[in-house]
């Protein structure tokens, strides 16, 4: 009987054991992202500190700050969009011009309305130009810098921001205006005089403001003249006597072709 009686009470005591660890397995997980955010003060000191090692041009530190504060801020704090402008800044400062375009953009259509949106709008610009690092190089990085400047212009025309992109919108027109006037000189050497007049034309009449238009209707008069387009030739010294009187070897090209009269 007493063996029995041990050997009932092992088998109550391993049920309460068993039954106790049910209990404790069946306690409900920590939600995952439940976390409280960090104190008010510890989230400042985040960003005060991610000002100061901007400030200082330590970017890499700045950006790691500035993605934490990020992570740990609220959906109402004000500082939101100026931390993701920093962000961009950092990674324009690194080279990472891509990458900088795309947190520049989302400010730009995130917070349209935000006062930084029209300067983030300008520096998606200004990365994707820094790509384009010579104008015999593959325009597509510069096109879309300027397509960027013109939205800036568009969007928000009368922003200080605006006015820096027309600036940069003519340093871009120049380049594409050099880069098409190298295909010229090229067409020229092979005397393929047909095809240089079609690329000078076109360059006249597309970036007519371009530091080297002068120069491309010198040459475009010097084609005509080699084709014995003398009409043509007499029309185009008229308009460089006009427009552009101090160009490189005017009097020289037009000196036997008198302007036409009107």
């Amino acid at each position: 009987m007493l063996r029995r009686t041990l050997c009932l009470l092992a088998l109550l005591g391993t049920a309460a054991c068993a039954g106790g660890r049910r209990s404790d397995a069946t306690q409900p997980a920590p939600l995952a992202g439940s976390a409280e955010r960090i104190p008010q003060t510890a989230l400042d000191s985040i960003w005060t500190q991610g000002e100061h090692a901007y400030r200082r041009g330590k970017w890499s530190d700045a950006g790691t700050l500035f993605e934490r504060f990020l992570l740990e801020a609220g959906p109402g704090d004000g500082r939101i969009t100026r931390a993701r402008f920093y962000i961009g800044e950092t990674k324009l400062a690194q080279g990472q011009r891509l990458e900088a375009a795309r947190d520049f953009r989302r400010v730009s259509d995130e917070t349209p309305n935000d006062p930084l949106a029209p300067d983030a709008l300008l520096r998606v610009g200004d990365a994707y130009a820094e790509l384009w690092r010579r104008p015999e190089l593959d325009p597509s990085y510069g096109q879309t810098a300027l397509a960027t400047y013109q939205e800036l212009v568009s969007r928000y025309p009368d922003s200080p921001a605006a006015q820096r992109a027309q600036g940069k919108m003519q340093h871009l027109q120049d380049w594409f205006a050099f880069k098409q006037y190298k295909s010229a000189l090229y067409y020229l050497r092979l005397k393929a005089y047909d095809s240089a007049i079609l690329y000078l034309k076109d360059l006249v009449a597309t970036y007519p403001r371009a530091q080297v238009a002068p120069d491309a209707l010198v040459k475009l008069v010097e084609a005509y003249r080699v084709l014995g387009y003398s009409e043509d030739a007499a029309e185009t010294c008229g308009y460089l006597r006009r427009f552009h009187p101090k160009a490189n070897d005017l009097d020289k090209v037009c000196q036997a072709t008198p302007a036409k009269a009107s």
